[in-house]
């Protein structure tokens, strides 16, 4: 029998971390390839997949390695409440560059112009998945593969294209940026093709990613209120999406 601790320190670096069980349960569900899970309590995590997650049950079943809790707790930076990790292989970048810029697409693809906080992008990354989002892709220096960014997105990742690509090499598409000076979003209805840009938290949409937008669009606000956190600025927009046509889509 393959030693999981070998196979997880040989991995360990290059592979995507799968932090607590429902970043497991998810990653499986969506199938990415997972070499080594482990657990400090293999009944309960089997426990959580027959309440939670009966379709992958079996999967997890054979996946699941339990080891001391001393163990499991030197193989991730913060022990998860539920004692599981994993590590599951990284989907291809040429596969998700081909996915994201197939046409015609029959949903939007979500891109957050160089965002700063990485639990903003998992659940941004999680909404996507929820909508049936063609895919999210970041811009800047943030990574959206980062353990704490898959952690937030509670192993969607692999539900969607995540990827994080140069303003110059975004999707096609007509892109609607998110922007206080745009037309009020509830007077459109936003294409299946749509690109949906958002800009950091701090400081917004780039010149850059401005420059390249086909339309400003705003979300509807109280005057006195500064802004809307990313994720809940995305969930807005993708609904707004959804309910005025896309949600067809959603499997």
């Amino acid at each position: 029998m393959t030693d999981p601790l070998h196979v997880w320190r040989g991995l360990a670096g290059t592979a995507v971390l799968l932090d607590g069980f429902h970043a497991l349960k998810h990653a499986v569900r969506f199938g990415a390839e997972v070499p080594v899970a482990v657990t400090g309590d293999r009944g309960a995590a089997l426990a959580l997949a027959d309440e939670l997650a009966p379709d992958v049950r079996d999967a997890l079943d054979a996946l699941l390695t339990e080891v001391p809790e001393a163990t499991y707790r030197s193989l991730v930076p913060r022990p998860h409440p539920t004692g599981v990790a994993a590590l599951a292989v990284r989907p291809s970048r040429a596969d998700h560059l081909t996915r994201l810029a197939h046409t015609p697409r029959t949903a939007p693809v979500v891109v957050l112009d160089n965002p700063r906080n990485l639990g903003n992008a998992g659940a941004v990354i999680r909404l996507a998945a929820g909508f049936g989002a063609t895919g999210v892709v970041t811009t800047g220096t943030l990574d959206p593969w980062h353990p704490t960014v898959v952690r937030g997105g509670a192993g969607l990742h692999f539900a969607t294209a995540v990827e994080r690509l140069a303003v110059d090499e975004l999707p096609p598409g007509p892109m609607f940026a998110l922007d206080p000076e745009g037309e009020d979003i509830r007077g459109l209805k936003l294409p299946d093709d749509a690109v949906l840009a958002f800009g950091s938290e701090r400081s917004g949409l780039s010149a850059e990613l401005r420059a390249r937008a086909d339309h400003l669009v705003a979300l509807p606000m109280r005057p006195q209120v500064s802004s809307y956190n990313l994720a809940t600025s995305v969930a807005m927009t993708l609904y707004h999406w959804s309910a005025t046509g896309g949600a067809r889509h959603v499997p």
